[in-house]
């Protein structure tokens, strides 16, 4: 009989996040009850925003429950459905967690038209990551025509797409990525006008030499070395949204500049959770798909195949090994 393979959290890491942290099993497929539906999943979305879970200390989201499913967005095809808004061969995502099949009442399932781009995109610029890229650039910094837009993380899921965004916008976007590659890919297919490797033994020069007029946006995903290097470098009355600070997740914290700079430089910083404004997800990922379908958005994907390997894929993107959106095929 076909089974439903699940990666469960076996125990917390007590330092960084390692493949023995996680268990694999093998239990039946569940059958959908009164109002819900039966989804095989196609692609299993991995963000950084998972290491803040596998900790039990408070944070903005509740922590991944030892011994249960690992939670995490999905993308798959409705098999059965007792639920009137979704029919057998639907493409829906979700938040069907690191398994094959789940099933869902529906709150938290959308379908999605699988046509026009790969259903894997909803995962992607398409989705969360799309959306994260669009609120913080819009409602937080929201660029003018000719100002500075400074993206660390420049290649990754959120960064690709803010990067483009502050283009799209007239700005000037400068990234900041993990290699020359990266930086070469940011350039090239991204549009920015100029992307600093932060592993380079010249960044803190190379990112001055990238920044001739300041920044009056900074789009921060990394923390660290990088976070502090580019305040050193805003405007007055700059716009700082605080996405991520990945170099924090399993390292040291990330300090606060002399907080003098904030009465100096009378700069805006914001913290933000994209699933706070979850009444202004239509409206982004409506713009979204339709810079897609205009070819005005583009994006690169890292995928490893199998559930099993799931748990590697998360150690590797927390180091930086992916390029752009990390996903995993579920076979």
């Amino acid at each position: 009989m076909p089974t439903n393979t699940q990666v469960l959290l076996d125990q917390r890491p007590t330092g960084k996040v390692s493949p023995a942290n996680f268990r694999i099993v093998e239990t039946p497929i569940p059958e959908p009850g009164p109002g819900e539906a039966l989804v095989r999943h196609t692609f299993l979305s991995l963000d950084p925003y998972m290491r803040g879970r596998l900790s039990d200390a408070k944070s903005y989201a509740k922590p991944q429950e030892v011994g249960a499913v690992m939670g995490g967005g999905t993308v798959g095809v409705v098999e059965a459905s007792n639920n009137a808004r979704f029919h057998p061969g639907d493409a829906v995502v979700g938040m069907g967690g690191w398994q094959r099949y789940s099933v869902s009442d529906g709150a938290t399932l959308r379908v999605v038209d699988a046509k026009a781009v790969p259903i894997q995109a909803y995962l992607g610029a398409l989705g969360m990551p799309g959306v994260t890229a669009w609120y913080g650039l819009n409602q937080i910094i929201a660029p003018k025509a000719g100002e500075t837009v400074l993206v660390s993380a420049a290649t990754g899921a959120v960064g690709s797409v803010v990067g483009q965004l502050a283009k799209i916008a007239g700005a000037r976007a400068v990234g900041i990525a993990g290699t020359p590659e990266k930086c070469a890919y940011a350039v090239r297919e991204l549009g920015y006008d100029a992307c600093v490797d932060h592993k380079s033994p010249n960044f803190a020069e190379e990112l001055k030499g990238a920044l001739p007029n300041g920044i009056d946006g900074l789009f921060e995903n990394v923390g660290g070395e990088p976070f502090q290097l580019a305040m050193r470098r805003l405007n007055d009355f700059a716009r700082v949204a605080v996405c991520g600070l990945i170099a924090s997740y399993e390292g040291a914290p990330t300090a606060l500049p002399d907080m003098r700079i904030f009465l100096v430089k009378r700069f805006k910083m914001e913290g933000f959770i994209v699933s706070d404004h979850l009444e202004l997800w239509p409206k982004a990922i409506s713009e979204l798909v339709s810079l897609a379908a205009a070819k005005k958005l583009t994006w690169r994907e890292t995928i490893r195949d199998g559930l099993e390997n799931a748990p590697q894929a998360l150690v590797d993107l927390l180091k930086g090994e992916n390029f752009g959106k990390m996903l995993v095929r579920v076979n």
